[in-house]
């Protein structure tokens, strides 16, 4: 491997107008391509096969009238202080307005009268409007979104409006600028040079602009979910300004060593490249393995997002050595006060820290390690659910009407459970009808008039329940029900399901945390079969193993505290608290892993490299550690800085994932792999390095530390070691 990458970046660097004008060919045409083909987004969360989902496609087939599927929006209008809509009629007036006003705005194709559905309030202040519309919500454009709102205030009653046709796509803002800024900063002060600094953010925004244009084109042909560039974006500027930054970093140590230009390029992308193809190639089997878990969004966003971290590992060992090609000795000037690096002859912050930790490093497990179980114990009591209104700002108008909506017909109505009887092969359709009617009243829910289709073979009824869509006594009600539909359907013969927005969410958060372990056990054994061939160890993939998972247990347990206690929310601005998204747990654990395992290969690479080369085990601990440190320190500030970044979007799920994995990155870095790995490196010696006899056999020798790295000479064509 480190053969093969060395002669990669050395033809990268001599053929560098080739391979520059390939890149740049590449970035122009999807760039077109995304101008002519982009389409639209969806924020829908389903997942086939669940009864909730079942339920709906059978609707869509027998009851078309129901319009099941399309954006929804209610409106909630309050009377003036004081007044009502029982006793006034200018209120009364008023409220016919705004119904006639939304049955006339685009795209809606009905909007129910209060009056006559009487959904008004007990003391009369309050009336809500169902509105429907003909698109699914992700198909609304703004236009259609902001004539909702219009409509909603054409009278002069107080409205507010929730419900998922007022939301779009989710917007960043400037999160990425924020991140990028704080990145430029970092490089600056890690390289001691701007220009130096610059490499990697040019590469890195390279890669970016590729991907995100090909997943514009993409959009033209199938149905993404909106948070899928969003995740792409985050993972392809972290890691592509990591990668840039290792081999940029190992270059500049190459030309100081006394290599000319064009062999600092193969060297640094023969031994730093060896390690960013591994790092990626965790990062990618991670994030790939999303697509297994039965989710199709999530392995949308995990495909498109590995597909960010090939582009971004493909730059770093073509363009980047092309690009330090034009470079020439300017990637070595200095801004005065800065030296980009220890004084000569001195030890580093980094060794001066490995030699620390190898001196007390039982003292440092123990406090590391117990800070680790006090910042997790939070994790004990995630609750995980879907966004709703509840969890929208506080300020914002889709709040407001979940506040209307709860305090004057109860919390459940703003998420009724949609219960479809199919009695199609029942011998008294109506008696099935009435029996699931007064079993659902039974468990405590509000019924509604039921509606049959045209065929009268189908069924719809609401059942409201006492409670919140995100509560747990929601989640116990839809399970009580579908017990009694089983039961039901053997006395009636009716197919009975239970579907609506609460109840997919509920279908979708219980199909993510039964995906969990089986997805993490999938992603850490072949990254543990992967760390073994490049490491040729046991131990050391063990190690890597079970640090992740103390980085994971961290992490939840900080977003536990900020997003689900409410901890911090005012200095991170999070507007709202609630139930953690359920998907978050399993893409947390996806990317996470995969960057995690960056660091890992990056500081042991070089451990190894130098244990490779004679230097004794524990010693190595320590050298390797200094060569690596700085770097890594700068990589783990980078690229926790881009995802705090995103801490500040308007999203509610961006804002979690942002932080997650701020948080998931600094913990790994900073108390995994460069406290705890390195304690317990020293502590194994030697044994960290063991391997069955059988097993070093079997296993391939990747080299990714060098060790074999040779070049060919140009005159007598004969390989002579190149040393490292």
């Amino acid at each position: 491997m480190a053969t093969f990458l060395y002669r990669l970046g050395r033809a990268s660097f001599r053929r560098r107008w080739l391979v520059t004008g390939i890149w740049a060919a590449l970035l122009v045409v999807v760039g077109i391509g995304a101008l002519g083909f982009s389409g639209t987004m969806s924020n829908a969360v389903s997942i086939p096969g669940t009864e909730s989902q079942q339920a709906i496609d059978h609707l869509k087939k027998t009851f078309p009238e129901a319009n099941v599927g399309g954006g929804t929006a209610r409106v909630v209008l309050q009377a003036p202080e004081g007044q009502d809509f029982f006793t006034s009629p200018a209120n009364q007036a008023e409220v016919t307005r705004v119904v006639t006003a939304l049955r006339d705005a685009p795209e809606v194709v009905n909007a129910t009268d209060p009056f006559k559905t009487k959904a008004l309030s007990r003391d009369g202040g309050l009336a809500l409007v169902q509105v429907s519309y003909g698109k699914q919500a992700f198909e609304l454009s703004e236009t259609d979104r902001a004539a909702l709102i219009d409509a909603a205030h054409s009278s002069g009653l107080r409205a507010e409006v929730g419900g998922d046709a007022t939301k779009g796509s989710p917007v960043t803002g400037a999160a990425e600028v924020l991140g990028v800024a704080v990145a430029a900063v970092v490089l600056v002060i890690t390289f001691g040079s701007l220009f130096a600094a610059g490499l990697p953010l040019l590469t890195a925004l390279i890669g970016v602009g590729i991907g995100m244009a090909g997943l514009l084109v993409v959009t033209g042909f199938t149905e993404l979910n909106a948070n899928t560039p969003i995740l792409a974006l985050m993972i392809g500027l972290a890691v592509g300004i990591d990668y840039a930054l290792f081999i940029v970093s190992r270059y500049r140590g190459e030309l100081a060593n006394g290599a000319d230009h064009e062999q600092a390029a193969g060297r640094a992308v023969g031994t730093a490249g060896s390690a960013v193809v591994f790092a990626g190639l965790t990062v990618i089997i991670a994030l790939a393995g999303l697509t297994v878990v039965g989710v199709p969004f999530l392995g949308e966003m995990g495909v498109a997002a590995a597909l960010t971290v090939v582009i971004a590992v493909l730059i770093a060992v073509t363009l980047l050595p092309a690009v330090l090609g034009f470079a020439g000795d300017k990637i070595n000037g200095r801004i005065r006060g800065l030296r980009g690096g220890p004084k000569p002859g001195r030890p580093g912050m980094g060794e001066r820290w490995a030699r620390f930790v190898s001196r007390h490093r039982v003292a440092t497990l123990v406090v590391a390690l117990a800070g680790v179980v006090v910042v997790a114990i939070p994790a004990a009591s995630m609750q995980l659910g879907l966004p709703n209104d509840a969890t929208a700002a506080p300020e914002s108008t889709q709040h407001k009407a979940y506040e209307l909506v709860s305090d004057g017909f109860g919390a459940g109505a703003n998420g009724p459970l949609m219960v479809v009887v199919d009695t199609a092969a029942s011998p008294d359709p109506k008696a099935a009808v009435a029996a699931t009617a007064k079993r659902l009243t039974d468990l405590g829910t509000v019924v509604m008039p039921p509606q049959a289709n045209r065929t009268g073979d189908t069924t719809i009824m609401q059942a409201i329940p006492k409670t919140g869509p995100s509560d747990v006594a929601t989640e116990d009600l839809v399970a009580d029900i579908r017990a009694a539909a089983t039961q039901l359907e053997d006395s009636t013969g009716a197919d009975i399901a239970v579907t609506g927005q609460t109840a997919a969410n509920i279908d979708v958060s219980e199909k993510l945390a039964d995906a969990m372990i089986p997805y993490l056990a999938l992603i850490v054994g072949l990254a543990f079969l992967l760390l073994m061939l490049v490491f040729r160890s046991v131990v050391v993939p063990l190690k890597a193993t079970i640090g992740f998972l103390a980085s994971v247990a961290v992490t939840f347990g900080a977003v536990v505290a900020v997003f689900q206690w409410g901890w911090l929310t005012d200095l991170l601005g999070v507007e709202s608290t609630g139930p953690i998204m359920s998907m978050l747990p399993i893409l947390l654990i996806g990317v996470l892993f995969g960057l995690a395992m960056d660091y890992q290969v990056f500081l042991v690479t070089r451990m190894r490299e130098d244990y490779v080369h004679g230097t004794p085990a524990r010693e190595a601990v320590v050298t390797g550690f200094g060569h690596g440190a700085r770097v890594v320190v700068a990589a783990a500030l980078i690229m926790a800085s881009v995802f705090a970044g995103f801490v500040f979007a308007e999203d509610s799920l961006i804002q979690s994932i942002g932080f997650a994995l701020a948080v998931g990155v600094a913990v790994d870095a900073f108390v995994v792999r460069m406290t705890i790995v390195p304690a317990l490196m020293s502590l194994f010696g030697k044994a960290a390095w063991w391997l069955p006899r059988w097993l070093d056999r079997i296993l391939p020798n990747v080299d990714v530390e060098g060790a074999k790295l040779v070049e060919p000479d140009d005159d007598r064509r004969e390989r002579v070691p190149v040393p490292v």
